[in-house]
């Protein structure tokens, strides 16, 4: 079954307040649209086919009446009860959305779906999807979700030229590198990643800037990096403070090199 990073969901009170700081920063943020029967809306950092999702609550009378859409209970939970922005949850793509189901059922997990979402954008172009989420267990990282696009790889891709909404960060070539979880126990995490997306973990490493020692699992399109702090570095502080959760964004091939904290996330752009 094949996997790819689709993208990484980042809560925001106000998805569109995401736009100047960061393109202060080079990188480009495109307004999204509304998901009007979730009552949610969101702004959207495009690289290719992967991207950040700045969600926001827009009608939370509306978004508090959902079960199945774990993403949904999770961005109340988190956003509107504990006032808590900042990266939250990745989502995975994939193809084989109704095999995937029936594979996790088979391998003891409790899912939700697979659910029909649709987002209307600006323009008022209809965008449908199909979701697939996992039971998450309290305290520890949260699970991806998978999706799967009503339109080809290649189809998104054209529309997203044809929009103008790829090439706009400073660095034209600019890459989501990897986005980075904080975990406390780094071996167990990984392995459980490891094996619900059929890959091999990489060797470990340290990586001084967030103090912390890590490893890679290697998704097409964007990666994802493990870390479990070493000492009071960055990794530490979030730990501490949110507990497992992403909450780092490497941004490669942006003609620049700065690293900064914003909303309760941090960025690494070089």
């Amino acid at each position: 079954m094949n996997f790819s990073f689709d993208h990484l969901v980042w809560f925001h009170h106000k998805p569109e307040n995401a736009i100047r700081p960061l393109s202060e920063q080079g990188i480009y943020v495109a307004q999204g649209g509304r998901h009007e029967s979730w009552g949610t809306y969101n702004t959207l950092s495009y690289f290719g086919l992967n991207y950040i999702e700045f969600l926001g609550i827009e009608d939370l009378s509306i978004a508090e009446q959902h079960e199945e859409n774990r993403l949904i209970t999770q961005i109340v939970e988190q956003l509107a009860k504990e006032n808590r922005e900042g990266p939250a949850k990745i989502a995975i793509r994939t193809n084989q959305i109704n095999e995937l189901a029936i594979k996790l059922r088979n391998d003891g997990h409790k899912v939700y779906g697979p659910l029909p979402g649709q987002r209307e954008t600006t323009a008022g172009e209809v965008i449908r999807w199909t979701l697939l989420f996992i039971e998450d267990h309290s305290n520890e990282l949260s699970f991806p979700f998978f999706i799967q696009w009503e339109k080809s790889d290649s189809e998104r891709l054209s529309g997203f030229k044809e929009q103008g909404i790829l090439g706009r960060h400073s660095g034209g070539s600019s890459k989501f590198e990897s986005v980075g979880f904080v975990v406390r126990d780094l071996e167990r995490t990984i392995k459980i990643w490891g094996k619900l997306l059929n890959l091999t973990p990489s060797e470990e490493f340290r990586d001084e800037l967030i103090d912390a020692r890590c490893q890679t699992l290697e998704l097409p399109g964007t990666n994802l990096l493990f870390c479990t702090p070493l000492g009071k570095g960055p990794a530490e502080k979030v730990l501490h403070d949110r507990g497992e959760t992403p909450f780092l964004v490497n941004v490669s091939q942006a003609n620049q090199n700065s690293f900064f904290e914003w909303l309760n996330g941090y960025w690494r752009i070089q």
